[in-house]
């Protein structure tokens, strides 16, 4: 259940940020936001097996 949860708010995430790059277009604002979501992803990742408290 936690990483449906997690799915959800990555994609809330994504969905949000890419309206903010969209508006911006400047690229160090996008290597920003893409290192995020990387950051973001590898998260999700790691916590995938941890027992949920």
């Amino acid at each position: 259940m936690k990483l449906l949860y997690g799915l959800f708010g990555a994609a809330l995430m994504v969905t949000f940020l890419a309206s903010f790059v969209v508006k911006v277009k400047e690229p160090a604002m996008i290597a920003v936001v893409v290192i995020g979501v990387v950051m973001m992803v590898i998260d999700l990742w790691q916590s995938r097996n941890e027992s949920d408290s």
